[in-house]
């Protein structure tokens, strides 16, 4: 089956608003459904944890009464982990072990949050595969930010002076064998600490691999974001030789030149831009 279009969208931003980290916008929901009913290809690209997702996107999609026909799929922590998402809720979900942290990281980046930040972040105990702290909804973007830099080169320090190869903004150390396996990496609400092998592209690849081995696919293709690591899920399509489009809905922190077209919904952005476009692609139905 060939859509007119698909879609790969990032959920915090475009779908879920970064104030309550919920979907806010029941326009957003209806025209998911509608799109879905479409035969429309919808794949949810996300750092999310798998239980978030059920939790807060998937659960609203089936309450609204997702079409058993739907072609819908979820790809979580950047690739980590993914799950058709069916009528009945999320199915099986499958794990990549090898991208999965050290326990020994684990517990030493997650236990310094719990000790010495909790009054800033908590940690997301869904995640399999990466770390991540997330910014408590009680405090203010301010205050969150200036104790996530010190947090996190705290984290840098601990983990190379245990000889772990990391990357972490301009900075960057080796482990014994010259590798820089891991990184930290951070949005306006979190910090991940997960395997350089993570990121939107490898999350998209899943979900046009998944997609294409049911035969189903886009005439052209829509990647959603809000961050600049969310333009790899159009390079991943775009590698591909299929027409691609990304939309930024947080074009504040400057739009990148790309070979395909980058758009932007006016003045609108996060969950309010996500929304508007959501609402232009249900008009292009035929």
């Amino acid at each position: 089956m060939i859509a007119p279009f698909g879609l790969l969208l990032d959920v915090d931003g475009p779908i879920a608003s970064p104030e309550s980290r919920r979907i806010a916008l029941d326009s957003i929901v209806d025209d998911l459904l509608t799109l879905a009913s479409a035969g429309i290809p919808i794949a949810f690209i996300t750092g999310r944890s798998d239980a978030f997702m059920r939790e807060q996107v998937v659960a609203r999609l089936v309450d609204g009464g997702l079409d058993a026909r739907s072609h819908v799929f979820g790809v979580f922590e950047k690739g980590g982990c993914w799950a058709p998402i069916t009528a009945d809720g999320m199915g099986a979900l499958e794990i990549d072990r090898d991208l999965a942290i050290p326990d020994p990281v684990r517990e030493a980046v997650e236990g310094l949050a719990r000790e010495q930040y909790a009054d800033t972040m908590f940690v997301d105990e869904g995640k399999h595969v990466m770390i991540s702290l997330e910014a408590r909804t009680d405090v203010s973007p301010a205050a969150y930010q200036a104790a996530q830099a010190r947090y996190e080169a705290e984290v840098y320090e601990r983990l190379v002076g245990s000889g772990l190869g990391l990357r972490y903004r301009d900075r960057e150390a080796h482990d014994g064998l010259g590798r820089v396996p891991w990184r930290i990496d951070s949005t306006i609400i979190s910090t991940d600490v997960e395997s350089v092998l993570l990121d939107k592209d490898r999350g998209a690849d899943r979900a046009l691999d998944w997609f294409a081995a049911r035969g189903v696919t886009g005439q052209r293709w829509w990647s959603v974001g809000d961050s600049r690591s969310d333009y790899r899920m159009a390079d991943a399509v775009h590698a591909r030789g299929i027409p691609v489009a990304h939309l930024d809905v947080r074009p504040a922190d400057g739009v990148l030149g790309k070979e395909y077209d980058v758009v932007v919904e006016g003045d609108l952005v996060h969950d309010h831009a996500g929304a508007a476009f959501l609402r232009r692609r249900v008009a292009e139905l035929p």
